[in-house]
């Protein structure tokens, strides 16, 4: 069948089997034109099918010669309807990594859930033996606890009611929003979902089951962002998610000093993405950041964010870190040059000077790159198969 993207809100319902491929295929060419690193070698990588934690998937592997096991929550093709995008994502990075004898595969289930924990530590004993990296990039709306409670996150305010500006995306429209704070039983599920104690979780069952090697690293990602951001952001509920998440790192480190764990939180640079579409403010934030960075040659995707982390933050004689467990690759993001210039068409950004003062363009064009979309070498003409297998998938029962 023909495949258009078909958007709603700020998710694309439908992706595109060879668009997601060729994506996949690029970063792995970027990755390939950098100099190797000698970075983990069995990498466990949670929520690894797009974005930051594809990213790491593809420069482990392809730089670091990695074993990678990835863990995803994704759809195969169904019918009239299309995988999703992170299911094509992985199909396509399996098939490039068997094409240069790489150790893939992969596990599709809630990476909450027991069952999946249960089912990757399996595979590390038969296949791996132990990881010595594990990766955590989970950015979910809801989380079913052990005890089959289901508690969600939610994008708001704390304290008072916050009024700024945002961008409409569809009508590419300036416009005023208002967020109510949110209440004290969703900011704690905010932070049982997008906090650290799913990652703890995860690091300890892997710990006793043997799994986890000595001097182990692990990373999850987070975003702190500017001052323009805070209210939403560092300040709001997924704030208090994020600062859990940072002291988690730092218990994790304390309490597993026997087995020499170092456990770093990465703060990473604003990106298109499915979840930062969603929260207000932000999106126009990007817009206007995109366009400053690319003038100052500044500018990263996911897969240059996360090369650099590797390379220059994470794998080097020592960790870069803040001085304790923050690996800081929005350190371009926040220079302050940068900072002035998005401060200054922040100030004046109205829908009438909105193509002069950001990158509206860039966005979207990220926002479709992400489900497959958009990019020059594939004919999006053609006639496709929307069915693809991922060879080693492990499906949750």
């Amino acid at each position: 069948m023909i495949v258009e993207p078909k958007v709603r809100g700020f998710i694309c319902t439908t992706a595109h089997k060879e668009g997601c491929r060729e994506n996949v295929k690029q970063q792995i060419e970027y990755v390939k034109s950098k100099p190797k690193m000698n970075s983990g070698k069995r990498v466990l990588v949670i929520g690894a099918s797009a974005g930051y934690g594809l990213a790491s998937r593809i420069t482990a592997a392809f730089s670091g010669g990695a074993k990678t096991l990835g863990v995803i929550f994704d759809k195969p093709a169904s019918g009239k309807k299309t995988a999703s995008a992170g299911w094509y994502n992985t199909a396509a990075f399996e098939e490039f990594a068997r094409a240069e004898g790489l150790y893939a595969k992969t596990v599709n289930g809630d990476a909450f859930s027991e069952t999946v924990k249960e089912q990757v530590i399996e595979l590390i004993r038969e296949d791996l033996g132990t990881v010595d990296t594990v990766i955590y990039s989970l950015a979910a709306p809801r989380r079913t606890m052990p005890d089959g409670e289901v508690v969600s996150s939610v994008l708001k305010t704390t304290g008072e009611p916050y009024t700024n500006k945002t961008i409409d995306l569809a009508s590419r429209t300036v416009v005023p929003v208002t967020i109510e704070p949110a209440t004290p039983e969703e900011i704690v599920g905010t932070v049982k979902v997008m906090g650290g104690e799913d990652w703890k979780d995860w690091i300890y069952a892997l710990s006793d089951s043997g799994v986890l090697a000595e001097n182990a690293v692990t990373v999850a990602y987070s975003y702190i962002g500017p001052e323009l951001t805070h209210p939403m952001y560092y300040n709001g509920s997924i704030g208090a998610a994020k600062k859990h998440l940072y002291e988690t790192a730092k218990d994790m480190t304390e309490e597993m000093s026997d087995i020499g764990l170092s456990a770093y939180v990465s703060m990473n640079k604003a990106l298109v993405t499915q979840a930062s579409s969603a929260i207000p403010v932000v999106p126009l934030y990007t817009a206007i950041l995109y366009r400053v960075m690319k003038e100052m040659n500044l500018h990263e995707g996911c897969i240059e964010q996360i090369y650099r982390l590797f390379s220059e933050k994470l794998y080097g004689e020592t960790p870069v870190t803040d001085g304790e467990c923050l690996l800081r690759v929005d350190d371009w993001e926040l220079r302050e040059d940068v900072q002035k210039a998005v401060s200054e068409a922040w100030e004046k950004i109205t829908t009438e000077n909105l193509d002069s003062l950001s990158d509206v363009d860039g966005y979207w064009e990220d926002f479709y790159r992400m489900f497959g979309f958009g990019i020059e070498s594939v004919d999006y003409a053609k006639d496709i198969e929307t069915e693809v297998g991922i060879p080693s998938i492990i499906i949750e029962e």
